[in-house]
């Protein structure tokens, strides 16, 4: 049996921390180790326990979720940050994309859809609701990448279009019968040659120039 998800809570509101925990502590693949009540503390707890996933919320006091995010990148912490916010929030989600977030979640998530989500940004997989995506692309129309897409290999398109289908690496590389290691190194060319910053803009590229194959 694989080793369970461990999961870091950051959240200013105990109730919600103690909600999240007695649900997640039920399942056999998610591990909680550890919860903190601010960004900062976040950051610091990330690093001490090196969790795989972050359950993070983006309106907390002193530092909030997005600069916690940009300092977790900014320190090469591995860990997927999955972004709990409210309906009300949406407007903060996109900022958390860019600054490095795996996804995320809306506070009234069913339990169920909660856990699926944690173990699908683990696995390496991008959440996006359409109508982020959508804000996404208008943003990034005529910024990135345009008219780039000639200077991707075969191989490259092939990685790029499985990208845009959500999958992490290690499926990409089952897919195309590769290795992990090539995988990773044909993403990171990809990221170059389209000067892209991650894997959220290359599948928001890939869908917009029609590259999915």
């Amino acid at each position: 049996m694989a080793d369970p998800i461990r999961v870091l809570l950051v959240d200013d509101h105990q109730v919600v921390r103690r909600g999240l925990r007695t649900f997640l502590e039920v399942q056999d693949d998610i591990e909680v180790v550890g919860e903190a009540a601010d960004g900062a503390e976040g950051v610091a707890r990330a690093e001490e326990l090196r969790p795989g996933v972050v359950l993070m919320d983006v309106k907390m006091p002193g530092t909030d979720g997005i600069d916690a995010l940009r300092r977790l990148r900014e320190l090469g912490n591995p860990a997927r940050v999955l972004i709990v916010t409210s309906f009300t929030e949406r407007r903060t989600v996109v900022p958390a994309l860019r600054a490095g977030a795996a996804g995320y979640v809306y506070k009234d998530v069913d339990p169920d859809a909660l856990a699926a989500a944690i173990r699908s940004v683990h696995a390496g997989h991008i959440l996006l609701q359409p109508e982020v995506a959508d804000a996404l692309l208008t943003q990034e129309e005529g910024n990135t990448g345009q008219g780039r897409s000639g200077s991707l290999t075969e191989r490259e398109r092939e990685v790029l279009a499985l990208i845009a289908d959500g999958r992490s690496n290690r499926e990409i590389a089952r897919a195309l019968v590769l290795s992990e290691k090539t995988v990773k190194t044909h993403v990171s060319n990809i990221l170059m040659k389209l000067d892209l910053a991650d894997r959220t803009q290359a599948a928001l590229w890939a869908v917009r120039h029609d590259a999915t194959g």
